[in-house]
């Protein structure tokens, strides 16, 4: 059964949602993450999915006192990125509650610290950013374009020790239009064992459906919550079956 991750966007201590990675579409749905955070703990959530959208175009941890609010706040298991470059920052995310945390540009720009925190912190703990423009990875918030090809990406730090990854089809994210559930299908078929999160495009209850039905194991979503498109009752039912 596929695993729900509703998503904490952060700019300024905020809670908003940006349309295809892009910082001038960014909406404000709430002042205070930790509210919403508890909101999705209420209805029986247990994962969170939270980016500081100011420290991936920064390169550095910014919104980490927002992230110790949310931990301090609720139980839910939240696994937290944007502008990791350092083992400071690292430190800093996991000092402030984070459980698991994602770095996406650092294992493009600086592969051997990248795989330095997979040695000391294990698969478990470091999460895989393989966010996706035509199958070729984006990175610093998705304002750099990069040669380098997903697939080919993934597989070279699954031999590494990675054993999760968060894969975003940056031209869904935000858009409300229903999630690359093939490009996910085909990194499955690559890696079968892999635990791979969808993100990017989640717009209703039925997509959730299908990513369930082509095997895929967990899903991030966020702007279809907030704009009512997925109820909070439909998400729910969906941890209920876990």
């Amino acid at each position: 059964m596929i695993e729900i991750i509703p998503a904490i966007d952060m700019i300024e201590g905020r809670c908003v949602r940006l349309s295809k990675g892009d910082y001038n579409t960014k909406k404000v749905y709430n002042e205070d993450p930790s509210e919403v955070a508890r909101m999705f703990e209420d209805a029986g959530i247990k994962r969170l999915h939270v980016v500081d959208l100011d420290g991936a175009k920064a390169g550095h941890i910014v919104n980490h006192k927002a992230l110790e609010k949310i931990t301090k706040s609720t139980n839910l298991i939240v696994d937290f990125g944007g502008g990791l470059k350092t083992t400071e920052d690292l430190n800093i995310a996991f000092e402030c509650g984070a459980q698991m945390v994602t770095g996406g540009s650092i294992a493009i720009k600086k592969p051997e610290e990248f795989c330095s925190w997979i040695e000391k912190f294990g698969g478990e703990k470091i999460i895989l950013g393989a966010d996706a423009k035509n199958k070729k990875i984006a990175v610093t918030g998705w304002l750099e374009d990069t040669d380098a090809e997903l697939i080919p990406f993934i597989n070279q730090y699954v031999d590494k020790g990675i054993k999760k990854v968060i894969c975003t089809d940056i031209s869904k994210d935000g858009m409300l239009q229903g999630p690359n559930t093939e490009l996910y299908k085909e990194i499955m078929a690559a890696q079968p064992g892999l635990w791979l999160i969808a993100s990017g495009g989640v717009s209703c209850n039925d997509d959730i459906a299908k990513l369930d039905e082509a095997g895929i194991p967990a899903v991030i979503m966020g702007k279809a919550i907030y704009e009512g498109k997925i109820t909070m009752a439909q998400l729910t039912s969906w941890v209920d079956k876990q």
